[in-house]
């Protein structure tokens, strides 16, 4: 999986210079970055839709999407946070961020193992008050704003706080819907929320009206599907080739990151409007296209259960007479 990023970006970076020398884009390295990651929120539904979340592609499929957030979040942090500051410094910010990051996870493991707060848990989970569940909306709010003040951007706070909350939430045995309650709040409420805000902010009507601009759409949308989906093809002798050609789609399906990179751009002037708008068509696209795709691949990929023998057969109308 880190192969396979660094790949990536080294052909987001070739990908990002083409288009400055031909005067499509101004800053190739905020392209290579915003190219660079996979939707995890959207390649793990598809998976599990196929039956594929166990499976060694859907492994695959899965550890390549959390490197490829994970570094980004982390790289565009690092060279295009709207808080500004120099190299040295956001080095020094990050690494504190991290560490309150850890040492948050070690108290929350810590107070996990408590009986009396595990029988507290289990007591109050199901009920109005909701506990697990408000529980990590606070750690989603909390780890945002200490990004926020860290000088670092938000959404790598709100993935870390996922990353903790999947660490700590191993064992779901004792509460079975809390995923279920989580998926309820980001899928229905906060991600069309997101998307609702951001897609204000798009000058469709200048991409619309400039041929030469929205040509750009389907040319994002074709280096989106070689950034990310070349590196797929490291996994072809242990997957197969229909299973490498749905890891390859699933990987180049991105859309939240595209947003949140375009709109990092837009603040700190270092993309246009209708440049913007472009990618973020591109992902769009990527969702309504190579999601489906992947998807009917992985299916036909799924072997048919064997016919039942002679023996079986004869031992079941026995049963039944």
């Amino acid at each position: 999986a880190v192969g396979g990023y660094v790949v990536t970006l080294g052909l987001g970076l070739a990908a990002g210079s083409a288009l400055d020398a031909a005067g499509l884009v101004q800053q190739p390295l905020l392209i290579a970055i915003a190219l660079s990651a996979t939707s995890l929120g959207l390649v793990v539904p598809v998976l599990k839709d196929a039956g594929q979340g166990a499976s060694a592609v859907g492994q695959v499929a899965i550890a390549g999407a959390t490197v490829a957030d994970f570094a980004a979040i982390v790289i565009l942090s690092f060279f295009f946070s709207t808080s500004g500051g120099s190299a040295g410094a956001k080095v020094v910010l990050l690494t504190a961020f991290t560490a309150m990051v850890v040492l948050t996870a070690i108290v929350v493991l810590g107070a996990g193992r408590s009986m009396r707060l595990g029988d507290l848990l289990v007591r109050l989970q199901d009920t109005t008050a909701e506990i697990r569940v408000r529980l990590a909306v606070v750690l989603l709010v909390a780890f945002v704003a200490f990004a926020s003040r860290f000088g670092l951007e938000s959404i790598l706070g709100a993935f870390l706080a996922g990353a903790v909350v999947s660490l700590v939430d191993r064992d779901s045995s004792s509460h079975p819907h809390l995923r279920t309650k989580l998926d309820a709040i980001g899928f229905g409420f906060v991600v069309p929320v997101f998307f609702i805000s951001s897609g204000i902010k798009l000058d469709l009507t200048g991409l619309m009206h400039s041929p030469g601009a929205l040509i750009r759409v389907p040319v994002f949308l074709v280096i989106l599907l070689i950034v990310r989906g070349v590196p797929a093809l490291l996994s072809l002798r242990q997957l197969g080739g229909r299973a490498t050609l749905a890891v390859g789609l699933l990987q180049a399906t991105s859309l939240p990151f595209l947003v949140t990179a375009t709109q990092i751009g837009l603040v700190l002037g270092k993309i246009s409007t209708v440049t913007a708008a472009a990618i973020v068509c591109a992902g769009l696209l990527s969702v309504l296209l190579f999601a489906p795709i992947a998807l009917s691949l992985l299916r036909k990929s799924q072997p048919e259960p064997d016919p039942p023998d002679r023996s079986e057969r004869h031992v079941r109308n026995a049963a039944s007479n």
